[in-house]
């Protein structure tokens, strides 16, 4: 019996709604990870972008535990002296919601060229809104 190695016509993407509300930020961030990259999938194979488009909603209103809205901090450097810039998680979900759960997906994906392809399929809005009916996403509830 031969080992099944998927092809790119084996691959059968699906589009998936997640509504973000009242869900815990690192839960959700590892189990859209887990979609994103495949791994769901019985072709599941390390080599290939085999995942799912997942379209989040909700994003705003994103929960964390304990500590982390004053805790958590994101930072970015200029590369010029004294450019460090650094942000809290409540600033960053008022101003930017969308860059918190992409940065959380981000750290959970391969950091390749394939990382990155996977990284484009997520589609991440602060409302309730958004453009891609047209694909007539379904909706996915996640365990936790």
């Amino acid at each position: 019996m031969k080992t099944f190695s998927p092809t790119p016509k084996d691959i059968n993407r699906q589009w998936f709604v997640v509504d973000a509300q009242e869900k815990v930020l690192g839960r959700l961030a590892s189990q859209i990870a887990h979609r994103l990259r495949g791994k769901h999938k019985p072709e599941f194979a390390h080599h290939m972008d085999n995942g799912d488009f997942i379209v989040v909603v909700n994003c705003e209103k994103i929960k964390v535990t304990g500590a982390k809205m004053s805790d958590k901090k994101y930072y970015r450097y200029s590369g010029y002296v004294g450019g460090l810039k650094e942000t809290t998680l409540s600033d960053m979900l008022a101003t930017k919601p969308e860059n918190v759960l992409m940065h959380a997906v981000r750290g959970m994906l391969p950091r390749n060229s394939l990382g990155r392809a996977m990284l484009k399929k997520l589609k991440i809005y602060a409302g309730s809104e958004h453009p891609h009916t047209a694909q007539n996403p379904q909706p996915l509830t996640l365990p936790y």
